[in-house]
Formats: C-alpha cells, structure tokens, sequence
C-alpha cells in the first residue's frame, strides 16, 4: 500500500494531463520511505455528473484519497500526506489560477487485519531486476 484514488470532475481535462498526474503522484509515493513501492497504486476517476458550490459549470474539482494499510505513526502518516499534497498543488498551480477548482486530499488507515493481501507483483519485480 498505498492506494492513491483520484476523483475528478470532467471538466478538469479541459485543462491538464490526467495521466501525467497520476504519474507524478506514483512517483511522488515511490519516494516516501514509509510507502514499499510495490504496493504503490494510483488510479483516477472521472465525474461526469457534479454539482459545485453555486452550480456554475465551470467550477472544478480533484478529490485525492490515500488508503494506507495500519501501522504508521501519525507524524509519518502527516508528513506523507504533506508530501503528497504539495507536489499536487505544484502540478496543478496552472489550473488552480486559471480556473475555479477545489483540491482536496484525505488519508485513511486500512485495518491489517481486515484487509487481506494477495499478489505477485514484488515477485515480478525480483525477477526482472
């Protein structure tokens, strides 16, 4: 873990690279020590139907979500959070300026116990390294 699940409102494509961001967020993870990049996850969706503050149309908005599996203290959790958040406003200064759009991100702790794992991507990983 992490898994980073971005929602979007549809008029952000307007005026950014989605997958470009989803990258930088991949990116940004694989460098925080207390995420193992094999369990980096980052997928983005899009809204097609929202409704924002006053209902004008050209209002926009990206909802970051961080599901973290249990375990991490808070001051780690906190502070990759911070990382996190301020390499996506960086990326999104831009739109930020040129637009009306609303940034928000959340973390959420995953009980260990209550999430079981399978997979083989850190086998994947060895074997072609």
């Amino acid at each position: 873990m992490p898994h980073i699940i971005i929602e979007y409102s549809a008029n952000v494509e307007e005026r950014m690279d989605m997958s470009a961001f989803c990258e930088l967020m991949r990116q940004t993870a694989a460098n925080i020590d207390a995420f193992p990049m094999p369990g980096i996850r980052v997928r983005a969706y899009r809204a097609d139907y929202y409704a924002i503050a006053d209902g004008n149309s050209k209002h926009s908005f990206i909802d970051i979500g961080v599901r973290l599996r249990g375990g991490r203290t808070l001051a780690v959790r906190k502070d990759a959070l911070q990382t996190l958040f301020d390499a996506a406003s960086i990326f999104l200064k831009p739109t930020l300026t040129d637009q009306s759009l609303a940034l928000s991100m959340e973390m959420r702790d995953i009980d260990p116990e209550l999430s079981p794992k399978i997979g083989s991507v850190r086998e994947y990983l060895e074997s072609t390294s």
